[in-house]
């Protein structure tokens, strides 16, 4: 991710693979951890803190089948930590990427 100061609702979506309907409605249901500033017209504005926390929730609900009311409660038990194995997995994918990429050119 780069060092941008904030994401828009559709950057978010498409960093995620998903719809803006699913990243508004996850904002909403993950207020405590996702916390958007508008803008001057009513966007959406998201900080790269919150698109961290977007990655750990499509990991909790999409990658790993856990309910909504389960992912919330992992990430409120696992404040400090919330859950390094995204990382981990996204690391691994950009690795596999970057393999396959070179594989071609040999």
């Amino acid at each position: 991710m780069n060092d941008k100061m904030y994401y828009t609702i559709g950057e978010v979506a498409e960093l995620l693979g998903e719809s803006t309907s699913l990243v508004r409605f996850w904002s909403q249901k993950f207020s405590d951890f996702i916390k958007p500033v508008r803008n001057k017209k009513g966007n959406r504005l998201f900080t790269a803190s919150d698109v961290e926390n977007y990655k750990i929730i499509y990991h909790l609900v999409k990658e790993r089948g856990m309910t909504l009311e389960g992912a919330e409660k992992r990430m409120s038990d696992n404040r400090e930590g919330a859950d390094k194995s995204v990382d981990v997995i996204t690391s691994l994918n950009r690795i596999r990427q970057e393999l396959s990429e070179i594989k071609e050119n040999l």
